[in-house]
């Protein structure tokens, strides 16, 4: 365990700090949240490399920085209720879980779900709501949201996220193509867009009827 923690802390440090990660709520999170336990035991000792890994399913943690720069983006405060579209190993969940109020996340991979609400569950988060659905659909019944966070990269941004999304909010996705996506920030403000590019990103595809199909 002290292992872990020293390379945690190393990793916030080199991976994160030196970047420009500057929330220290997000930074505290990271701090916090024990990464080697949302990746597979097989790699566990992998967790807190600079890279994304596999988690089964054809789908992926994040990189640290990754997970770290697209919760920054949000502007969360702590007050906020947050949808995540793309559940995985729920390790971004449970980032989003110790700074937001509310979270609520939204898997298609039933197996993945289960997996992650049995670590969420475990860690004592009782502050997240998950479900398996195509999330390109959202979560219309617990709408509007503070703030949204698409983990898979989309073609463009599915309307049903944005009509869920409160005026004033942040959504923040990776948006392009199969093989090149920017991660941009969307602030709504009243009938307005105001989209802003953070960086250039490669994700897996968001699978769904308003993101890529599954073929």
């Amino acid at each position: 365990m002290n292992d872990y923690l020293a390379l945690r802390e190393k990793m916030i440090e080199e991976q994160l700090v030196e970047r420009g990660i500057t929330d220290v709520k997000v930074l505290f999170a990271m701090r916090k949240v024990p990464r080697h336990l949302f990746v597979p035991k097989s790699i566990e000792y992998k967790a807190y490399t600079d890279s994304a890994l596999p988690i089964g399913e054809g789908q992926t943690i994040s990189q640290p920085y990754i997970v770290a720069l697209m919760t920054q983006s949000l502007l969360l405060q702590g007050e906020e209720k947050v949808l995540e579209i793309g559940t995985g190993s729920g390790y971004q969940t449970a980032i989003l879980a110790e700074i937001a109020s509310e979270v609520y996340s939204i898997e298609r991979i039933g197996a993945l779900t289960t997996r992650a609400r049995k670590i969420l569950d475990e860690l004592g988060y009782t502050n997240i709501s998950t479900r398996t659905f195509d999330g390109t659909y959202g979560w219309k019944d617990k709408a509007p949201f503070d703030a949204i966070i698409i983990t898979a990269a989309a073609p463009s941004v599915p309307e049903n996220l944005l009509k869920q999304l409160k005026d004033g909010g942040r959504l923040v996705a990776p948006i392009g193509t199969e093989s090149s996506q920017d991660l941009v920030r969307i602030i709504k403000r009243g009938d307005e867009l105001i989209e802003e590019k953070i960086c250039s990103c490669l994700f897996v595809k968001l699978i769904g009827k308003y993101g890529w199909s599954n073929g």
